[in-house]
């Protein structure tokens, strides 16, 4: 595996960090629902500014939806993201 195509763990790290945070509304029943339509936004342009192009766009989208939605808190879409970034996208 070469430097270019090396997995960045740092995004592995801050992916976790931020699945964490989404996560939390969990431990606050009522408040954490409120807490959610804070963090869908800063969670959908997190993505954005962590995954660049039309990929980073599309996940972007999809946690702040996901997010968003009450239930879907548990889907750790920062660390999917990071999978799919670096073991099943095909790099032209």
């Amino acid at each position: 595996m070469t430097k270019e195509n090396a997995p960045n763990y740092k995004n592995l790290l801050l992916g976790l960090l931020f699945d964490g945070i989404g996560m939390l509304s969990f431990a606050i029943p009522g408040i954490g629902e409120f807490c959610d339509v804070i963090w869908a936004p800063v969670a959908g342009w997190l993505m954005t500014r962590m995954y660049k192009g039309r990929i980073g766009q599309a996940a972007g989208v999809f946690t702040f939806v996901e997010e968003l939605v009450p239930g879907m808190d548990v889907v750790p879409t920062f660390t999917i993201m990071w999978l799919y970034t670096h073991f099943f996208s095909k790099k032209k």
